[in-house]
């Protein structure tokens, strides 16, 4: 008995496999293999859909028993467990009746036996062709505006399937509408149909495609039953009265009507149209009326529309409208005026039928005749239309356009800075004329140039912007519609101020300058209006040493004869009113050097080498001077010092003289020098050794008279050590001199 399992019975194959091994435990101890495995189809593996189709799994197993081993035979498609069988056979049959698309895949068998098992290879099923669709509608007879209900399905087969469904006029066998839609959970699908004005009998069709792995296989097509359309309304139709030739004046009826069919689904709605202007609409009934009196104007092609949710039908007539009288022109003498000028208006009819007139500025009527003649004011600006009527008829002429243009007060010309704006800075300069029609064009006028035009619409005042860079004078022109030139303004006069730029520190001739030359320092700038303030510095000097105020663009600063104090750094400074913002501009620093003229660098070196020159003389003087009185000192205090004599050759004793001659002191006046007695001793080779000295003295009561000099003449005799050394003294020449 063949068994078929659910994928859910699993459980069942465990419990035979356990069943199995327990058997084979219990048993004798056996041998067994599986030769080969293989798979058949009958008829084939491609089949047409519907066909019976048998696979079957063939086993050849090799044993020790007996009998043949029990073993597990399993069913796979596309890797799922379609089936398995416990049996002791070497062929089991897994059946499928009726094919159908779905059935197709990739089916493979295995064997199990004890702990042994084998598998086919994958064999592929194909099964082909698609089974033809059922369609059926909801209804066999539809209303225009209305809908069909189509189902279309594939019972035999399972999802995913794509159906597509035609709509064919019947007659003409014509695809009216397509659509298609993909099934993925059902085996059918339902679509709505609407059913439009020019449908009649109706008939609908269905295809159906399915995927069979790469393949995709469709089915043949299949007709539904006939649908019957009947109108939910009929075409809508005119009445147009009076009937034949309309004249102007006559009233115009102009009547659009339809037949509505009892089983239509709403009220259709009437829309009468003139070109594309609605004239008239009727939601409620069968017709829709618009009643006029005739006019020219409406002469032309009118639509009649009906119009349901879905369906639309149109019919249209043309209408002809004799005129009665033509439109009415109105003249003008002039449509721009001067204030004060005189307005013309003139209304008249071609070929002057008898008619009302009326003439009217806006909405205001201002004259009830064919003319219209006035001293023009500003407040007579405006539109100007006229109506003239015959009978009922009444027709309004062309538009006039009047301007009457107010005369421009002069304009008035200001700026929002001070006297006087800094280079660069942006000026505003307005315009404003008080009185005058707008619009009025402004121009700003500067020197020989003029700039950008403002048009205003309103007395408000032109603001122009400028950035001067020089002084500059400025004047305003406006102009409107008035027909007297432009006005120009006054002259506004504006002072630039240049703020001071680059400023330069120089020197005339060389920055090294000879002592006792004079010096010119320079400082310069490129611009700057004046007056310029210009300070001069020196080195880190907080204060400045030169101050000038001047108009130039430059200025000076002289020293006749500098000298070495004069050296050092400069910088200068400059600065006028428009510095306030800025603060002071400061120059380069420049070095100035001084340094000694050459006579002066040669006088300097002979004076000091005089210096040493008689330095070194009054130095060796000095020296020989003092060499003498040693070696004279000595021998006069050795012995007894000579007498001095006067005038009459007597004697004149000095006491203090006396008493210093045994302490080795000369008398020599303000120049006395002791000698140690030693320092001759170095000459023992000579007896005796004189030294000349030349000595001033005074009589004490010549003080004021007589100066005397005389010469001591000392006599040094060497002996032997055990003598005692003799000395004498002798003085020569006296003391007058003489």
């Amino acid at each position: 008995m063949q068994l078929r399992w659910a994928r859910g019975d699993k459980m069942w194959l465990g419990v035979l496999l356990t069943l199995l091994f327990c058997w084979s435990l219990g048993g004798e101890e056996n041998s067994f293999t599986i030769n080969t495995i293989q798979m058949e189809s009958l008829p084939d593996w491609t089949v047409q859909n519907g066909q019976n189709l048998t696979l079957k799994c063939v086993v050849d197993i090799s044993t020790t028993l007996q009998v043949k081993p029990q073993h597990l035979m399993l069913f796979y498609k596309d890797d799922t467990l379609l089936y398995n069988v416990s049996s002791m056979e070497n062929v089991e049959s897994f059946f499928i009746p009726e094919a159908r698309v779905y059935d197709s895949g990739t089916y493979k068998c295995m064997v199990v036996l004890n702990n042994k098992e084998k598998t086919t290879q994958e064999y592929k099923v194909s099964v082909k062709g698609v089974p033809s669709p059922k369609v059926t509608l909801d209804k066999k007879e539809a209303i225009e505006g209305g809908l069909v209900t189509v189902t279309c399905s594939v019972l035999e087969e399972k999802a995913p399937i794509h159906f597509t469904i035609e709509k064919l006029e019947l007659h003409t066998k014509i695809v009216k509408q397509k659509r298609e839609k993909t099934s993925r959970d059902q085996n059918f699908v339902t679509l709505e149909f609407p059913i439009e004005e020019q449908d009649h009998v109706l008939v609908f069709r269905c295809q159906a495609r399915i995927i069979s792995g790469i393949h995709i296989e469709i089915s043949e097509s299949t007709r539904s039953e006939l649908v019957t359309v009947r109108e939910s309304f009929s075409m809508p139709k005119f009445h147009v009265s009076p009937s034949g030739v309309i004249t102007e004046g006559e009233q115009l009826h102009i009547k659009c009507t339809i037949q509505v069919t009892h089983l239509a689904h709403e009220i259709p709605e009437i829309i009468i149209q003139k070109d594309k202007a609605i004239v008239a609409t009727s939601r409620r009934g069968s017709e829709a009326m618009y009643s006029v009196m005739a006019m020219v104007e409406h002469n032309g092609n009118y639509t009649c529309k009906v119009e349901s949710s879905r369906i639309s039908k149109v019919s249209s007539i043309v209408v002809n409208i004799t005129e009665l009288f033509s439109k009415p022109k109105l003249e003008s003498s002039s449509v721009r005026l001067d204030q004060g000028e005189m307005l013309h208006l003139s209304c008249s009819i071609p070929g002057a039928p008898p008619a009302n007139f009326t003439i009217q500025r806006e909405d205001m009527i201002v004259s009830r005749d064919q003319n219209f003649t006035k001293i023009a004011s500003e407040w007579d600006s405006g539109m100007y239309t006229c109506t003239a009527g015959i009978g009922k008829v009444v027709k309004k002429s062309n538009t006039v356009q009047i301007t009457v243009c107010e005369m421009l007060s002069r304009p008035r010309i200001s700026h929002d800075a001070k006297s006087e704006i800094i280079k660069g800075q942006t000026i505003r300069v307005s315009c404003q004329s008080i009185n005058g029609t707008s619009p009025i064009s402004y121009h700003l006028l500067k020197a020989t140039s003029t700039s950008e035009i403002q048009k205003k619409f309103s007395n408000d005042p032109a603001v122009f912007q400028d950035k001067p860079t020089k002084d500059v004078e400025y004047q305003c022109a406006a102009d409107n519609c008035h027909s007297h030139p432009g006005m120009v303004s006054e002259v506004l006069r504006v002072k630039v101020i240049a703020p001071v730029e680059e400023v330069k520190l120089s020197i005339l001739a060389s920055e090294e300058v000879e002592s006792g030359e004079e010096i010119v320092l320079l400082c310069s700038v490129t611009e700057g209006t004046g007056p310029i303030t210009y300070k001069f510095y020196k080195e880190k000097e907080d204060k400045p040493f030169h101050q000038v105020v001047t108009n130039d663009t430059h200025t000076y600063w002289h020293k006749t004869q500098v000298s070495k104090e004069h050296e050092g750094q400069y910088y200068c400074t400059a600065s006028n009113r428009a510095s306030s913002m800025r603060g002071s501009s400061q120059s380069n620093t420049l070095t100035v050097r001084v340094f000694l003229a050459p006579w002066k660098k040669g006088l300097i070196a002979v004076v000091v080498i005089g210096v040493i020159i008689a330095t070194l003389i009054v130095g060796a003087k000095c020296y020989f001077l003092r060499k003498a009185k040693a070696k004279q000192m000595p021998v006069e205090m050795s012995r007894p010092a000579a007498p001095l004599l006067n005038s009459n050759n007597e004697k004149v004793l000095d006491p203090n003289i006396e008493a210093n001659s045994h302490y080795g002191y000369g008398d020599d006046v303000g120049n006395h020098a002791m000698k140690p007695l030693n320092e001759n001793k170095d000459s023992l080779s000579s007896d005796v050794e004189y030294t000349e000295v030349e000595v001033s003295s005074v009589e004490p009561h010549q003080a004021l008279e007589t100066k005397g000099t005389e010469t001591v003449y000392s006599e040094i005799r060497k002996a032997d050590p055990n003598f005692m050394e003799n000395r004498y003294s002798r003085t020569e020449g006296s003391l007058d001199g003489t």
